[in-house]
């Protein structure tokens, strides 16, 4: 496979956010008087904005509720940064992250579902914004599974459709490259499992991010003009 941009998922993918996640919006629902909200219920909304995940995850929410909801939420998840420990990457994602970045014509783009507030704390926080050429988040486009965060990193940073890859964990990351048309690599390390990705045909299924970076050795190849093997 060749490409020119690797579009990259966040939660579930890079980072191992998933439990602090549902943590926070259990503790959240509770704080509304929602009834409980199960593990598998949160994490299954996990890669969409954070309006349309409360949409889905309590069906019949009334808007000031719902407004309630999302402020509790945000306020646990904020609390849990600064005072819990630091979410950590996946194994291999900042020495795989740090490689593919050598790569001169390559280019790296983030398509999530946080905020942008949100993945600017974290770019801040764990100093690696500068992995990425450019970025999109929910809130300042519309929501996966909608295809529009893919189509502006295209147009902004000049790149055609086929030369581009959406890899993520979630069934949100594949509907959406789906939706474009674009290819699309499905880890199992995040929310969702290889059934469930499997359904949206993506190019490959990998299960560690080692993996994933051996997949895309004929990418390095190309760029650097020699190997690059885990």
């Amino acid at each position: 496979m060749r490409y020119r941009l690797i579009i990259f998922d966040w939660d579930g993918t890079l980072m191992d956010s998933a439990d602090r996640i549902v943590n926070c919006m259990q503790r959240a629902g509770d704080d509304v008087g929602w009834p409980a909200l199960s593990d598998e219920a949160v994490r299954d909304i996990i890669g969409l904005g954070l309006p349309e995940a409360i949409a889905r995850l309590c069906p019949g929410i009334e808007g000031e509720r719902a407004e309630q909801l999302r402020k509790r939420y945000s306020h646990h998840f904020v609390t849990a940064e600064k005072e819990g420990p630091a979410l950590p990457f996946f194994d291999g994602v900042e020495e795989g992250i740090s490689r593919l970045r050598a790569m001169s014509d390559l280019k790296l783009a983030v398509a999530t579902g946080k905020s942008r507030r949100g993945l600017d704390r974290i770019f801040i926080e764990r100093d690696c914004g500068h992995w990425f050429d450019d970025s999109r988040t929910a809130d300042l486009t519309r929501s996966k599974p909608d295809p529009l965060m893919l189509t502006e990193l295209l147009q902004t940073l000049d790149v055609a459709l086929e030369e581009a890859v959406m890899i993520g964990d979630s069934v949100h990351d594949m509907g959406m490259a789906q939706a474009l048309g674009m290819d699309r690599v499905a880890v199992t390390w995040g929310v969702h499992n290889a059934q469930q990705l499997g359904d949206f045909s993506p190019v490959s299924v990998v299960h560690n991010f080692h993996e994933l970076m051996s997949w895309l050795a004929p990418t390095a190849c190309r760029h650097t003009g020699s190997g690059m093997h885990e």
